[in-house]
């Protein structure tokens, strides 16, 4: 029954997000932008709109300016973004989608024969890494096969005295590696004594896929790539808004932003992100196994890492992302930062790792950073670790709240009146240095399976693994306005 209520809810506020109004233009110039557009025209009327987002990434806006793009369209590459600038929709339909790559990969002169024995693909052209491919608009995902590479090799990832040959290693239907053109580090960050793949923006390579059904550009209508690149690149522009637009098959990060204030985000669809690789170390012995050489992927929604202030995510809709749909966090690697007057208010995330996902890791003793004044309210957040992203390595992390056990001080920190249905490991993980940091618990709903867990909750010194049950909800987490449900 509290499934079925929880369905109706979520479809209701997915209605509300999807068909949410333009909101009108309170200042500055307005441009526009349509795929049928030419970058030659002025861009000041929808009668004479710019067509590429490379041209948004370069004009010199004023701040206060606006950049409409036309409702159905499809936008690909990425975006630079300006100071003080906002970015929306207008025209009637679908809200105008942003794509990674530069194209379809649906198309059979893409595609050669690589092993017909073992139906393996390849693409003719190079492409960036790519975290995963995404078949008809969600009906199927590749899972992306990621060898260590240690000694100059690329070696099997659980089993690296075994040389990684693509033929052997493509055993499942769908199955993708990326080859890189690779320029090798002089120093590996673990001090090993050999060179390893030093990836950035522009690092091509093969992409090769099995289909077992034939040339995938004949079986699929479309196949998007999630290449390696942010589509929204907030950096350190202040006052950014990003409203009403969808954003879907990004590599790493759909809106990244380093510290900042201002940032809004609000009306956004954003879906099928993440996955690929951030980077490479050489040999690590903590990593999970022990020593083995690693490979991290990484990919989030919505991301601020840094300082932040007046940061607003609010009436999204986010799903099936690699990592954190949504993220405030930062190192501080003896740094001070601060990170006020946060807003995660009305959103629907579904099937991400991390519903939304927080950290203050004060790793050099730094005591003056903090997160303050921050509000996560009135969200529905289901199915964590549910999504493409648990074919990660590391399948024991997900959670809806993920705060990690750093220092995490905090001052005015509140969880209220959020649904939490359902996690494939725990549905919070949220402790702190001292008590007084964790997170205020007011009034949240939780559905979890029956005999899992309900997370961590506490000091770094006391939190320890929570039963999910009545008592720990109210009691150990303080949530004494808290329902509890458990699926059977």
């Amino acid at each position: 029954m509290i499934i079925t209520e929880t369905d109706r809810k979520a479809n209701e506020l997915k209605r509300k997000i999807l068909n949410l109004p333009d909101l009108p233009s309170l200042s500055g110039a307005v441009y526009y932008v349509s795929a049928d557009g030419d970058d030659a025209n002025n861009g000041l009327t929808p009668e004479t709109p710019w067509k590429t987002l490379n041209k948004i990434s370069k004009f010199d806006f004023s701040e206060g300016d606006t950049v409409r793009f036309r409702r159905g369209d499809i936008f690909r590459g990425f975006v630079m973004t300006h100071r003080s600038v906002k970015y929306c929709a207008y025209g009637d339909g679908e809200k105008p989608r942003f794509y990674g790559w530069e194209k379809n990969l649906a198309d059979p002169e893409l595609w050669e024969i690589y092993d017909p024995d073992k139906n393996i693909w390849k693409l003719t052209e190079k492409i960036l890494d790519c975290g995963t491919l995404v078949f008809n608009e969600g009906e199927k995902h590749s899972r992306k096969l990621i060898p260590s590479f240690r000694g100059g090799r690329f070696c099997c990832r659980y089993d690296e005295d075994r040389e990684f040959f693509v033929s052997e290693e493509m055993t499942e239907d769908l199955d993708i590696f990326c080859n890189h053109d690779l320029t090798l580090t002089v120093k590996p960050s673990k001090g090993e004594d050999f060179g390893i793949p030093a990836l950035d923006w522009n690092t091509l390579g093969e992409l090769y896929l099995r289909c077992d059904t034939g040339n995938p550009g004949k079986v699929f209508d479309s196949i998007e790539a999630l290449t390696r690149r942010h589509m929204f690149f907030v950096g350190n522009n202040e006052n950014v808004t990003i409203e009403n637009l969808c954003i879907k098959y990004v590599g790493t990060h759909a809106i990244s932003a380093s510290s900042t204030r201002g940032l809004k985000v609000t009306g956004c669809e954003i879906g099928w992100i993440g996955g690929a690789i951030q980077h490479y170390f050489g040999t690590d012995p903590n990593y999970p196994e022990g020593r083995r050489g690693s490979v991290t992927r990484y990919g989030n929604g919505i991301e601020i890492y840094g300082s932040c202030d007046e940061y607003t995510v609010k009436n999204c809709y986010i799903y099936q992302v690699y990592d954190a749909a949504i993220t405030h966090q930062i190192t501080t690697n003896g740094k001070k930062f601060e990170l006020k007057n946060i807003k995660y208010i009305g959103n629907l995330v579904e099937n991400c790792v991390y519903s939304i996902e927080y950290f203050l890791d004060q790793n050099q003793g730094e005591d003056g950073s903090i997160i303050e004044n921050c509000e996560i309210a009135d969200n529905i957040l289901r199915l964590s670790g549910y999504g493409w992203g648990q074919q990660r390595h590391n399948t024991h992390t997900p959670a809806h709240i993920k705060g990690w056990s750093y220092t995490n001080p905090a001052r005015n920190f509140v969880i209220r009146n959020n649904i939490f249905d359902r996690a494939a490991y725990r549905l919070i993980h949220t402790v702190a240095l001292d008590s007084s940091s964790c997170p205020r618990m007011v009034g949240n709903v939780y559905i979890q399976n029956s005999g899992a867990s309900l997370g961590l909750y506490g000091t770094q010194s006391d939190a320890c693994e929570l039963v999910f049950d009545e008592n720990n909800v109210k009691n150990t987490v303080g949530d004494g306005d808290g329902m509890v449900y458990f699926i059977k």
